[in-house]
């Protein structure tokens, strides 16, 4: 189950390695549900050359130019628009990683972008007051898990324990963030960010869709032999790292293309849903939350503002997606088609 985690959080986590050191989070880039454990926790020593080898801390993707940006911008993802009450707004499955190619909107996004009244995200990763930590479930761990979680961490450069504060299943989470940069993959291009801020560049407001503490409760099971089933199914995808990067490659160009049809099948060759509890937990992250998503799009509709709503891709799929149920709170929803480069 660490990659439909993965999409849900890892737009809240910005630990990354550089030379080897653990860095603070970057407000401006990324805040997150990590932040205050990161600051807690002490800065990690470069470690032996023979135990972390430099090629497995890929640098940070480079910025492209703007000039780039402008000739490459396109359209990725899906996108909805959401008529009721005569007005018109938008809804855009996001992804929470990208390239630093996506750092400019496609044509369809800037349109939406230009025409809307605010912007409407799950979290808003920019907003400081969001981002106040409440009490998370409590999940020992016995030595052999805390070991494995150990090697995971040596085979991103960091030290053991580095990330100890935080709850076990964000540690593999992060652990997936510092693999996926391999693919050229970073936060600072996951599509809420870039929004969050070309949002403010217009001078949009950012509207919340949800808190951190419902996130959270989400996200991390109460229950600790719940919990510590997820932890062992996300050490078993990162201790097979050729596997799940070629997976999270996969999905990464199934949201590219807009293939909603693949994602629907996606319990299907995700290679992360095995048994009844993985199935569990990914209604749970997903489809569980998606009624009070509806419920809070509709709300801000009615109040007479157009809006452009981001929400993670996943969302949108199964007999649970948000459009299905934005439909059945008397929205017309009409799947957008896709603009060529510009």
């Amino acid at each position: 189950m660490l990659i439909p985690l993965l999409f849900r959080w890892l737009a809240r986590l910005r630990h990354v390695a550089r030379r080897a050191m653990l860095r603070p989070l970057t407000l401006a880039l990324l805040l997150g549900a990590a932040a205050q454990a990161a600051s807690a926790a002490p800065p990690a020593s470069p470690p032996a050359a023979a135990s972390a080898p430099k090629a497995n801390c890929p640098a940070e993707p480079a910025p492209l130019p703007a000039a780039r940006l402008a000739a490459q911008a396109k359209d990725r993802g899906l996108m909805w628009t959401l008529r009721r009450d005569g007005r018109t707004s938008y809804l855009y499955a996001s992804l929470h990683v990208g390239r630093p190619a996506w750092a400019a909107p496609g044509p369809r996004l800037k349109r939406a972008l230009d025409e809307v009244d605010a912007v409407a995200l799950e979290l808003d990763p920019l907003d400081r007051d969001a981002w106040k930590m409440p009490p998370m479930p409590d999940l020992p761990l016995e030595p052999a898990l805390r070991k494995r979680l150990d090697a995971q961490a040596a085979a991103v450069c960091l030290e053991p324990q580095a990330l100890a504060a935080m709850h076990p299943l964000l540690q593999t989470s992060t652990y997936m963030l510092l693999r996926a940069r391999s693919l050229g993959l970073d936060v600072r291009y996951g599509q809420e960010i870039l929004l969050s801020q070309w949002a403010r560049d217009r001078g949009l407001p950012v509207l919340a869709l949800e808190t951190l503490q419902g996130q959270l409760e989400a996200l991390l099971p109460a229950d600790p032999e719940a919990a510590r089933h997820e932890l062992h199914s996300n050490l078993r995808q990162l201790e097979r790292p050729k596997a799940l990067l070629r997976t999270l490659d996969a999905m990464v160009g199934v949201y590219d293309r807009g293939d909603l049809a693949r994602l629907n099948r996606y319990a299907d060759w995700c290679d992360c849903v095995t048994d009844a509890a993985d199935r569990a937990a990914l209604q749970r992250i997903n489809d569980g939350r998606n009624p009070a998503l509806a419920d809070r799009i509709s709300e801000l509709h009615q109040r007479g503002q157009s809006l452009l709503v981001a929400v993670g891709a996943m969302h949108m799929t199964g007999p649970q997606s948000l459009p299905a149920l934005l439909q059945a709170r008397g929205f017309e929803v009409t799947l957008m088609p896709r603009s060529g480069s510009r």
